[in-house]
């Protein structure tokens, strides 16, 4: 590995709260020699890592931000504890935005990776090391809720957000993963005031992707930070859509996300039908709008039984799911046999939980709620149904339709946003399922007793749901769409 170091100097006023510091936390100077050092495995066309020239150059651009400052007063510090080894990171952070940018010359996107070292004196100092990829393309910090990794919150959300931080790599874009504690999308203070300190704590002229549910929630400390960071928000469910809302919290929520939205330097949505609805609410320029929608992967084929009579739901018991009209749909074909598993969480409104399963207990042991399923486990649920049932009031795509069409299983669900998407349609036009108007039982019952009695219709949607297998996408089309946009943004 080579190595190449530039070297340049800064002296800045802080101070550091926390008795740690100790006399340090009084207002004090300190005057810092800085190293950069630039690594690669192999050296360019002229023999060298980088122009020396070009690097110093860099590296005084750098330290400028900070120079004969007091960083107390630094609103995009705001925070931020400035220690040596703090200040060593955000220092590499903005000479790899500048690599990226090719302020160091074409050739620079060679190097792969960068150290910088701050020198307090002869007898301490502090450094920060981070690698670069291959052509110098610096990392996408990718901001996620609480709870993205958690088991026990399987959602759609989290399975997208968790795909795209491991597949973003592979597209080139290497990912900094980081989480934004806090009751999004309904933060407090303290909230907003730590995804202010973690965005300040970003290098300028980075590439930050927000999850909706963070960033259409937080307006005013995007906004602060739109023109030093290029900004992408990810959205999946428009915040304003959830159901049971109060009406002035949906205003609110709407009015918000409009504003962190139209700040962005790009906005993606993960279905064509979710694009539209904020295009149209938003008044969002078409320009900075992306479509990424989710992948699924390949599974086995479920083998049908002859009656269809394995019906399964996979969702949340939340009102936005729509389990009472699941439940009203099914006492409509009681007459019929028929068993129905809802997978899915019982603690995200427990008490709507509570009473859906109340319904439901007229209907016996046929309708069971074994609470979130994931893994294997639910791989095993879906080649096990002979049919998926979806009644949302709202969807923005409905992951599950495709995993349950990866496995050739048909579908029954309401006709909302991006479901219809999703569901799409075999060689030949036939959907691979039926869609019934959101809400409406008797629909639904109606749908559910053609699929039970029908052996045509049965045999046809199975038909149409094997066709449709092989048509759709996996991860890798999503994770590449959405590197195509933050290039955009970059």
């Amino acid at each position: 590995m080579y190595a190449v170091t530039v070297r340049d100097h800064m002296m800045i006023a802080h101070s550091l709260p926390g008795e740690v510091f100790g006399p340090a936390q009084r207002k004090h100077g300190a005057t810092y020699v800085v190293d950069a050092t630039f690594r690669r495995p192999a050296l360019d066309a002229d023999g060298v890592v980088v122009d020396l020239g070009l690097a110093a150059a860099a590296l005084t651009a750098a330290l400028d931000r900070f120079r004969y400052r007091d960083l107390d007063d630094e609103p995009a510090l705001a925070g931020v504890t400035t220690t040596t080894e703090m200040l060593a990171r955000l220092v590499a952070d903005d000479l790899a935005a500048r690599i990226h940018d090719g302020l160091l010359g074409a050739a620079a996107r060679g190097i792969t990776g960068l150290t910088v070292t701050l020198h307090e004196s002869h007898v301490a100092w502090a450094s920060y090391e981070r690698e670069l990829c291959a052509r110098g393309v610096p990392e996408v910090w990718f901001v996620l809720p609480p709870g993205v990794d958690d088991p026990a919150a399987p959602s759609g959300g989290n399975v997208y957000d968790r795909r795209i931080r491991d597949g973003l790599p592979a597209q080139g874009r290497p990912v900094r993963p980081v989480v934004a504690p806090g009751s999004w999308p309904l933060p407090s203070a303290a909230d907003l005031g730590g995804l202010g300190r973690l965005l300040a704590a970003v290098a300028a002229g980075a590439v930050v992707l927000l999850d909706g549910l963070v960033a259409c929630a937080a307006p005013g400390v995007l906004a602060a930070q739109t023109a030093r960071l290029r900004v992408v928000v990810l959205v999946h469910l428009p915040l304003a859509d959830e159901t049971g809302l109060d009406p002035r919290l949906a205003r609110d929520l709407d009015a918000g996300e409009g504003h962190a939205l139209r700040a962005a330097a790009a906005v993606v949505a993960t279905s064509q039908a979710t694009a539209r609805r904020i295009l149209e609410r938003h008044r969002l320029d078409p320009a900075r709008l992306h479509v990424a929608p989710p992948g699924v992967d390949a599974a086995v084929p479920a083998v049908p039984c002859p009656g269809g009579t394995r019906l399964l739901c996979v969702a949340a018991v939340t009102p936005r799911k729509g389990h009472h009209t699941l439940v009203a749909g099914l006492a409509g074909i009681s007459d019929l046999p028929w068993a129905c598993v809802c997978a899915g969480s019982l603690d995200r409104v427990p008490e709507h939980a509570a009473r859906i399963r109340r319904e439901a207990a007229a209907l016996g042991a046929r309708v069971t709620f074994p609470g979130p399923v994931t893994g294997e486990a639910l791989g095993a649920l879906y080649t096990g149904a002979d049919l998926l049932v979806l009644t949302s009031g709202a969807e923005p795509y409905g992951m599950v339709v495709t995993e349950a069409l990866a496995r050739a299983v048909p579908v029954v669900a309401a006709d909302v946003d991006g479901v219809a998407e999703a569901l799409g349609v075999a060689p030949g036009g036939e959907r691979p399922g039926l869609l019934v108007p959101p809400g409406d039982a008797p629909a639904l019952a109606a749908a559910l007793r053609a699929w039970l009695t029908d052996d045509v219709l049965r045999d046809r949607l199975r038909g149409g749901a094997a066709r449709r297998r092989p048509r759709l996408h996996d991860w890798t089309t999503t994770s590449a769409a959405l590197a195509a946009a933050l290039g955009t943004a970059a």
